[in-house]
């Protein structure tokens, strides 16, 4: 799985939680559920937006598992690019 920031303009909190990469959260009930927490004072309906992330983790061979190194992405989290963007 992997982790996703999302931000809701409604209470402005941003929140991580890891999902499917087909999976998309859009509501803040959605995403409360998802990371098991109280929705509050915001209605569980409200709109939620996804945030663009810095990336993956990948690590290098013959590294012996200790050096983690950022792997860099295009606009949409394809290494190579979406094509779409530019």
């Amino acid at each position: 799985m992997i982790s996703y920031d999302y931000f809701c303009p409604a209470n402005n909190q941003t929140v991580a939680t890891s999902h499917g990469i087909k999976e998309r959260l859009n509501t803040w009930g959605e995403l409360c559920a998802k990371a098991g927490i109280e929705t509050g004072e915001t209605p569980p309906e409200t709109p939620v937006e996804r945030l663009i992330s810095g990336g993956l983790l990948a690590m290098v061979p013959g590294s012996g598992g200790s050096a983690p190194l950022p792997m860099m992405n295009g606009c949409c989290g394809n290494p190579s690019g979406c094509g779409r963007h530019g």
